[in-house]
């Protein structure tokens, strides 16, 4: 399966996400779309190893979707923070976006999605939206920063700031390039 071409939305409407690298993990994975295949990263020969603290939560991207360099991103799918417990590399999960990181790596955008599962079951958090989330849980938004902006080096990740669900929303629907956002 190829799942850089999933649609950023499923069936039912809502958000989909691609977990590359669980919740816990040092190694940095990502989707190798030649081989379609979820490997470690390569990184000056060696498999690249967070050498700070393990994610703290699952990493991926919103399927569909490309930060174009033409419009200053990354050129990458747009990455995917969802607040859950330890989600296998390479599940295919519906998320409820609470909120948008706005980064710039090395002078491109990278800004990330904040989603919890839409499954109940799955949440860890009782959050729905950005309000709820600022007001019950804005240690984690602090963890979340500190951690991007140390994890590949000091002055390497610059946070720009956050949005709520809508901005999340918009920033999917800005960056999809298939023709099924909703």
């Amino acid at each position: 399966m190829n799942h850089l071409a999933l649609p950023p939305f499923s069936e039912r409407g809502l958000l989909q996400a691609v977990i590359e690298i669980p919740a816990g993990t040092n190694t940095k994975y990502e989707y190798n779309k030649e081989k379609l295949a979820f490997q470690p990263d390569i990184r000056d020969g060696k498999t690249r190893r967070v050498d700070f603290m393990s994610y703290p939560v699952n990493y991926g991207f919103i399927p569909g979707t490309r930060m174009d360099k033409e419009r200053g991103g990354d050129g990458d799918p747009l990455d995917v923070l969802l607040l859950a417990e330890h989600v296998p590399g390479g599940s295919v999960i519906e998320v409820q976006p609470i909120g948008l990181l706005m980064l710039k790596d090395l002078g491109e955008l990278d800004h990330k999605v904040l989603a919890i599962p839409v499954d109940p079951e799955k949440r860890i958090i009782k959050a729905e939206n950005w309000v709820d989330f600022q007001q019950h849980y804005s240690a984690i938004r602090h963890i979340i920063e500190l951690f991007f902006m140390y994890y590949d080096g000091l002055g390497t990740m610059i946070v720009m700031g956050w949005g709520n669900e809508d901005d999340a929303l918009a920033e999917v629907r800005k960056w999809t390039f298939v023709n099924t956002a909703k």
